[in-house]
């Protein structure tokens, strides 16, 4: 036999309870009212969800599998719903999808490569403005050349970071 369970706020079914004590109880007044709804016509189904709406997915898993998502989700510092919305909007969209460490991690990367920015254009201005000779040009020279290099380490270190977390929510490696 096909069993139902919805989620009801506290005030609802303290007021339904109230109203099926004089009716036989819950049950009873559920299956009576299910008997009238499904006797009645009803309005026909709305085409799609309006834009901006959420959408509820249910899944059943079995104890293996569940354990399984909870402990791959825990890794993470996930729930097993946020790892689960993760793997769905991956595949969807085909964009990274960051933990918050992950998040907080890229975003250190982009100050940091902002500071550098900010030193290079302040060099830039620097040499454009002075006449340099000799020896300072060849430090301000180096300076420019080892910033170049720590952007370039920046930016391989923040695309190996994006490579693997696309390629763990696209295969679960």
């Amino acid at each position: 036999m096909p069993h139902f369970s919805v989620r009801l706020d506290d005030d609802l079914v303290r007021r339904f309870d109230a109203a099926a004590a004089s009716r036989g109880g819950r049950s009873r007044l559920l299956r009576r009212l299910m008997e009238e709804a499904a006797q009645a016509s009803l309005p026909e189904p709305v085409a799609a969800m309006p834009a901006g709406r959420t959408g509820k997915l249910t899944l059943r898993l079995g104890e293996t599998d569940l354990a399984r998502l909870e402990a791959e989700a825990a890794v993470l510092g996930l729930s097993r719903t946020q790892w689960s919305v993760a793997v769905i909007r991956r595949r969807l969209h085909r964009r990274p999808q960051l933990t918050p460490p992950e998040a907080f991690a890229f975003i250190e990367v982009q100050r940091e490569l902002r500071r550098i920015g900010v030193n290079i254009n302040q060099i830039a201005r620097a040499m454009n403005t002075a006449v340099l000779e000799g020896t300072v040009l060849d430090l301000e020279i180096a300076q420019v050349a080892a910033f170049a290099d720590e952007i370039r380490a920046h930016l391989t270190g923040l695309t190996a970071a994006f490579e693997g977390n696309l390629a763990y929510w696209s295969d679960g490696t």
